[in-house]
């Protein structure tokens, strides 16, 4: 609208130009030698280092190269298999289905927030994909000065919604050095994304100890948010603050304990608990007893809310079932498979196995010094709902939250600056790995192949077939994405 008014126009233009601006349709740019001075002393700072540190970076950018085509081609593969074999798997709410596009010298993930990722974790996703952007620019901007290469200027874009980086050199000087330099240069990126997901490890396995002073572990898994449509919400569910130490007779000493549980209870079949046959003929009432549509068995009213159909065996009937109250069977209570399990002091027990429909189960939840929360439902119904941490305050002022920031954002980082260290380094065009490849061919080729069009013919082939597998891995992913 400003550009297509004449009075307004030419003052807009100028005010873009003066703070560095440039906008588009779908894309704006900021542009800035403010931190020019800053650039050049980390490009001058300890020279012997900075040779060494980026030609780390350029051998592990050229093993990238070739690292980055094997993992996509077994990557085209195995969704292949999948796509013919089967129906895509559903995954777990916190992976991303990634989906890559590229912009100017930049590589960017996509995600679809609400499908592949939580719309509660954006901002992580943002922030993460905004820091591994700028520390990939910076390793190009200092390796760049470092090998003599005027630097214009740093700036940052907003691409929709999706925030990124850039550095501009001098394109002449980056021509006039040898290729060796050049690799350095156009490494440098992938090398300090690389860097940056070490980084993020390393800080994500020694956060305990850490953060030792302020908060402990080992002691259970604490309750950090509930959600509203939780089964787990309610009077005698779980609140936040509670510590969660065991989940049927599985103990829980971290968040890993708490998925871990889930995971065996969801995979076994029902537990069952010992009762005495006179307190089973006390708490039993009559009630009809009809099939599900499943198969399974159910002997109590639909409007219960306190009691659930039980089967036992007896030495006669293998097939006995008894509505009975659940928490006055499971308290005080041991868990069993069979009626072997509850002989004890010559007391005639049987072991009680809650009939429910398949899949669901009966979990006893502790959460001392509460009373036990009885949850009746699918197991990973109750780990996607409740959110908890392995981290416990030492003090009542600290902030529970804090740690799970860490870690959610500790994640991020290595997942996406992981990703962009190893798909930046794809020989694709308009990526870093075109100009990695170009100048490798020209370090390694020019005493085989003396003719440089034949060797930019070669260079072009391979960035064909490296932008077509790439494309397809795409294509695959955002397909993988719609399916689900």
């Amino acid at each position: 609208v400003l550009q297509s008014s004449n009075t307004l126009k030419a003052s807009y233009e100028d005010w873009l130009l003066t703070y560095g601006l440039s906008v588009s349709p779908f894309h704006m740019r900021w542009q800035t030698a403010l931190f020019n001075l800053k650039f050049y002393n980390w490009g001058r700072w300890r020279p012997r280092f900075l040779y060494l540190w980026f030609s780390m970076g350029m051998v592990f950018g050229i093993v990238a190269m070739f690292g980055s085509v094997i993992l996509l081609g077994k990557t085209l593969m195995q969704t292949l298999t999948q796509m013919l074999t089967e129906a895509p798997k559903a995954q777990n709410d916190r992976m991303l289905q990634v989906v890559v596009s590229v912009h100017s010298s930049g590589l960017y993930l996509r995600v679809v927030p609400g499908v592949n990722l939580p719309v509660s974790q954006l901002t992580y996703f943002f922030s993460a994909i905004l820091i591994s952007g700028v520390i990939h620019e910076v390793g190009h901007g200092v390796a760049a000065i470092r090998e003599q290469v005027r630097f214009n200027g740093f700036g940052i874009f907003i691409f929709i919604v999706y925030p990124g980086a850039f550095v501009d050199l001098f394109t002449t000087h980056l021509q006039l050095i040898s290729p060796v330099q050049q690799l350095r240069i156009f490494c440098a990126g992938v090398w300090h994304n690389f860097v940056l997901g070490v980084a993020s490890f390393m800080v994500l396995f020694l956060l305990p100890a850490i953060l030792f002073p302020f908060y402990y572990t080992g002691v259970g898994a604490l309750v950090t948010e509930v959600a509203e449509d939780s089964p787990a919400n309610g009077p005698r569910g779980l609140f936040v603050g509670d510590l969660v130490t065991n989940l049927q007779d599985c103990p829980v000493y971290s968040v890993e304990d708490w998925n871990s549980c889930l995971r065996g209870i969801s995979e076994k079949s029902q537990v069952g608990y010992c009762i005495s046959a006179a307190t089973l003929q006390q708490l039993s009432f009559p009630a009809r007893v009809y099939r599900r549509l499943d198969g399974s068995v159910e002997c109590c009213s639909n409007n219960s809310l306190t009691d659930i159909c039980f089967s036992y065996s007896n030495n006669l009937d293998s097939h006995l079932y008894a509505c009975l109250p659940a928490r006055k069977v499971i308290e005080a209570s041991k868990v069993c498979r069979t009626n072997m399990d509850c002989q004890k002091d010559f007391i005639p027990s049987f072991c009680v196995t809650p009939s429910l429909e398949n899949q669901t189960r009966l979990i006893r939840v502790k959460h001392p010094p509460h009373i036990d929360m009885l949850y009746v439902g699918h197991p990973m119904h109750l780990q996607y709902t409740v959110s908890l941490s392995s981290f416990v305050p030492r003090q009542n002022f600290l902030s529970i939250d804090l740690p799970v920031v860490i870690e959610t954002f500790c994640k991020y980082l290595i997942s996406l600056s992981g990703a962009l260290a190893v798909i930046n380094a794809v020989p694709c065009f308009a990526l870093d790995g075109q100009w990695i490849l170009n100048s490798f061919l020209e370090a390694t080729l020019s005493s085989l192949i003396v003719e440089k069009q034949n060797r930019e013919l070669v260079g072009f082939l391979i960035l064909l077939a490296g932008s077509a597998l790439l494309a397809a891995n795409v294509a695959l992913g955002l397909w993988m994405v719609t399916a689900r």
